[in-house]
């Protein structure tokens, strides 16, 4: 296995679209209406680099990395291809874009067919990375790493090579040690490396010492597994109910080694290919489509829903973008926010009242949501409206909503008589639900004609939505809206109405009538009236949203407004943050559908369950979780600093009712972040694991300053896998990181 062998390895040999990349060409980039500049673009020999021509500068440093990139999408569908170019180019147009906040690449090519090369082949190439094992991923990671250290080409790695490389994997190793296995693979004694000496050095390297005691202790056949072994390891140490042909499913479908596998045996690479793979992470496979019912009434379910939707960055300047809509809705966001107010020519837009954020058509955000809606889950969206509009353009608004959203949006309620509750998410799949402010009761219009609203326009009491400082600039004024009916009567199950108390609420509110509160009240009601709030959530819908002084985007703390049985807990989905992070692991499972069942206590009108007082229910299953964190594989850099590795220490977190909350840590480990060992124990006591989050932190330890981030991962406490796993990790943006993992063994007990 030589390092020139490895791009013909991932790359598709003879494939005419890969050699095209190779090969590069020149391509029109367009960032506004006077710059659009000729540059020319090719996929480097690794296969996962592209570089591109920059007039400032020739150097190597104008690449950027296939994994980065989130999509490529063919034709002008992107803002700026719209704003900036002809729809005569739309054949020839298409767009990279990346994942966080990288701009996308707008780019022209010079005829159709090749703007087909580009994509096909950059689809190719992303499909086979993607499609990689774990263990090729570390081996063409380790091979680019190690080309870049082979400073003079010559296919050989000296002892002073050796060293850089080590440094660029993220490990520090003293001389001595470097020296000692620079010696024990020079079995040539030339003074350096090459062929099979290399091979020999990355065996060394990637040897997982944790894993060979492990499988040596199950591996009772010759040396190897046998399928009853494998068997015996699944049921003792993974506490899987497994047959013996489960064990030989597993070993069909994971041992590389074909004479093993003709023997039904498991060898060690077979081993860890195993528990990398689903049925080896932590997160319950079984967890990972839909597995909960989705017939109950809307209003059961927790609903992964985003504030302000339109923004990428912060309140009072960042840039508005349809693109905002397509990243929320693409991890699986139902509800969205369009914050609506009169445009030029007639035409309303969205953007945030007040503030210098840029603004986008009405129509062009309705257009990308429709498209976009259903490609991660088919369960139903929410569009909540604030709107700013005068009469007018709120008619435009309703004409906009129906001709674009055709017979996906509903404009009447489902049936033939008037409901008693919501619909549930598998009968309105694939449809759209306007929230907004509605003139009359949904009941009359079951009435004759004659009978229903027919004004224009009324004015109606405001609820508690919008921004605090906007409603403080009105504070002196009576806060009234002038409704236009067709924006009203496309209002059906989310009718907006101000929040008076609960008993008010129970007493005067059809269940269609929802309440939004700013986080402030929210978190004090679920403080101060948790089973109150519990209640009125089992019949209605709750809007919770940050408070408008977060003008940088921040996010408050969903996990207690979730106790109380609030439905849709609005988070700004454009900031990384811990918040987004437990939004996620909430939202991870049950098909990334954006719908989560609540625990039956929160859906029974009776329900005495209190989470900040915990008494006696059938929500109090006491649990005794152990973790033992045991090492980490392969975490990036935070400095790009050459010189600057990781000192990773992990923290293990726990979210939920008050009494469950913990936070534990290990020890740091000095200078390496390539493959950390801590084998710390850790034991937690959870009472009401149904609402439990689990978040596996790894932070570069600083003695002087803060932390800095490396990874995370959260799933629910209730989608654990027992037994010794891997945990994948995410960036701050919410993003996998393709190599790098935890390794844990986790084992969970009745604790009475």
């Amino acid at each position: 296995m030589d390092s020139n062998g490895i791009a013909d390895k991932q790359c598709l040999e003879g494939d005419k679209d890969l050699q095209f990349l190779i090969n590069g060409g020149d391509l029109l980039k367009v960032r506004s209406g006077s710059w659009k500049k000729t540059r020319y673009f090719k996929l480097q020999e690794d296969c996962k680099t592209m570089w591109h021509e920059s007039k400032k500068t020739m150097n190597s440093k104008n690449t950027f990395s296939l994994e980065d990139i989130e999509a490529v999408r063919t034709g002008r569908q992107t803002e700026g291809l719209r704003k900036y170019t002809e729809e005569s180019v739309e054949g020839r147009a298409f767009s990279i874009l990346f994942k966080g906040r990288q701009k996308n690449l707008d780019l022209i090519a010079s005829s159709e067919e090749e703007a087909k090369m580009w994509v096909s082949g950059l689809e190719k190439v992303i499909s086979n990375m993607n499609s990689l094992t774990p263990q090729k991923k570390t081996e063409h990671w380790i091979y680019s790493c190690m080309r870049k250290a082979d400073k003079n080409l010559d296919n050989k790695m000296s002892l002073k090579e050796l060293k850089s490389f080590l440094q660029d994997i993220n490990i520090e190793v003293d001389e001595d040690y470097a020296e000692m296995l620079f010696q024990k693979c020079d079995q040539s004694k030339g003074g350096f490396l090459e062929g099979k000496e290399i091979e020999h050095f990355y065996k060394i390297l990637t040897q997982r010492e944790e894993i060979d005691v492990i499988y040596r202790e199950y591996a009772k056949t010759d040396g190897l597994m046998s399928a009853t072994d494998l068997q015996n390891f699944l049921l003792n140490e993974q506490r899987e109910d497994a047959s013996q042909n489960d064990a030989l499913q597993l070993i069909e479908k994971y041992e590389l080694d074909e004479n093993a596998r003709a023997k039904q045996q498991m060898t060690m690479d077979g081993f860890l290919m195993y528990l990398h793979q689903p049925e080896g992470l932590i997160f319950n496979p079984a967890h990972k489509s839909i597995y909960q019912d989705m017939n109950q009434p809307l209003n059961h379910y927790f609903i992964s829903s985003s504030h302000n939707t339109y923004l990428l960055e912060d309140q009072l300047k960042g840039p508005s973008s349809t693109e905002a809509y397509i990243k929320a809705l693409l991890k699986g966001c139902r509800c969205v926010e369009l914050d609506c107010w009169d445009g030029s020519d007639g035409e309303p837009v969205i953007y945030h009242g007040y503030t210098l954020t840029s603004k986008i058509l009405f129509k062009d955000v309705i257009q990308a949501i429709k498209e976009y809606a259903f490609k991660t889950s088919e369960y139903p969206v929410i569009l909540s409206l604030e709107n700013h509009c005068s009469v007018e353009q709120q008619k435009t608004m309703a004409q906009h909503l129906i001709s674009i959203l055709g017979s996906a949006l509903v404009t009447k309620p489902l049936g033939d008589q008037m409901p008693t509750h919501f619909p549930s998410p598998e009968e309105l799949k694939g449809r759209f639900i306007v929230k907004g402010k509605r003139l009359n009761k949904l009941e009359d219009t079951f009435l004759d004609d004659s009978k229903t609203a027919d004004e224009e326009s009324v004015t109606e009491e405001e609820d508690d939505e919008g921004d605090e400082e906007d409603r403080e600039k009105k504070s002196n004024k009576s806060k009234s809206l002038k409704l236009a009916k067709e924006l009203s009567d496309i209002v059906i199950y989310c009718k907006s109405v101000p929040f008076h108390g609960f008993e008010d609420s129970r007493d005067k509110q059809s269940f269609y009538e929802m309440a939004s509160f700013k986080e402030g009240k929210a978190v004090k009601l679920a403080e101060e009236s948790a089973t109150d709030f519990i209640h009125h959530n089992t019949d209605k819908l709750s809007r919770i949203y940050p408070g408008g002084m977060r003008t940088d985007s921040s996010n408050y703390n969903p996990v207690p407004l979730w106790n109380a049985g609030c439905q849709i807990v609005a988070l700004n989905f454009q900031t990384p943050c811990t918040e987004m992070d437990l939004n996620q692991g909430l939202f991870i499972q049950n098909g990334q559908s954006g719908y989560i069942l609540k625990p039956s206590y929160l859906r029974d009108r009776d329900t005495e369950f209190d989470p900040i007082t915990l008494t006696k229910g059938p929500w109090l299953k006491r649990k005794t979780l152990h973790v033992m964190v045991i090492s980490a594989q392969q975490l990036p850099k935070v400095s790009q600093r050459k010189s600057s590795i990781v000192d990773p220490i992990v923290q293990v977190q726990i979210y939920g009712v008050p009494a469950d909350a913990t936070v534990v840590e290990t020890q740091y480990i000095e200078n390496n972040g390539f493959n950390p060992m801590w084998n710390e124990n850790f034991q937690f006591d959870v009472c009401v694991p149904d609402l439990a989050l689990v978040r596996f932190l790894i932070e570069d330890y600083d003695a002087t300053s803060n932390n800095e981030f490396i990874g995370q991962y959260t799933l629910p406490f209730n989608s654990l896998k027992k037994g010794y796993h891997h945990v994948p990790l995410f960036t701050m943006n919410g993003d996998l990181l393709s190599s790098a993992g935890l390794f844990v063994h986790i084992m969970v007990l009745d604790a009475e």
